[in-house]
């Protein structure tokens, strides 16, 4: 029986000035994604397509890697993402890993707003066999809602940020 479980963040992220200009700054993917993510593990595909390498962790002192392809689609004001491949290295040979994500980010008068659900579907591995089920996907959700919230924290910094470092490399370039 695979084990299962999710998480979910919010995101209600006000932004003081240039609001207006959130809508155009959430057509530029790549640059909205690399705040968002770390971008030292973030790796470009092609058009709208992203590999990114996730934070490392333990589960019961064995590390685990889980490395995600990224499908972004954006349109005026808002931006979504959803993972379109995964893979896990760390616990052996585990074949039916799944992590989904289903992500929205949207521009609004007042700032950001965005909801992310992180899921992951899995085989209990054969090195996790002697936890009960119930504990590991209690374990899961933690380490979950964790990565959220690390995300959820990111951009609360480092988006922002662009933004004023994006809208300001546009006000110079309308000087020029």
């Amino acid at each position: 029986m695979p084990l299962a479980f999710d998480a979910r963040q919010k995101l209600d992220l006000p932004v003081r000035s240039n609001s207006e200009r959130l809508p155009d700054y959430l057509l530029h993917e790549e640059r909205v994604v690399g705040a968002m993510l770390d971008p030292k593990k973030l790796t470009p595909l092609g058009p709208s397509s992203f590999r990114y390498v996730v934070t490392s962790f333990n589960v019961f002192q064995l590390q685990v890697n889980p490395v995600v392809s990224i499908g972004v689609v954006s349109e005026p004001g808002k931006l979504s993402m959803h993972v379109t491949d995964s893979q896990l290295d760390g616990l052996g040979f585990i074949d039916d890993f799944e992590l989904t994500l289903q992500a929205t980010l949207e521009a609004t008068s007042a700032g950001l707003e965005g909801e992310a659900i992180l899921g992951v579907t899995v085989s209990q591995p054969p090195l996790l066999k002697l936890i009960p089920p119930k504990i590991l996907e209690s374990t899961g959700h933690s380490i979950l809602n964790g990565i959220l919230l690390g995300i959820k924290a990111r951009v609360g910094k480092q988006l922002v940020e662009d933004f004023n470092n994006w809208c300001e490399e546009g006000t110079v370039s309308l000087k020029n």
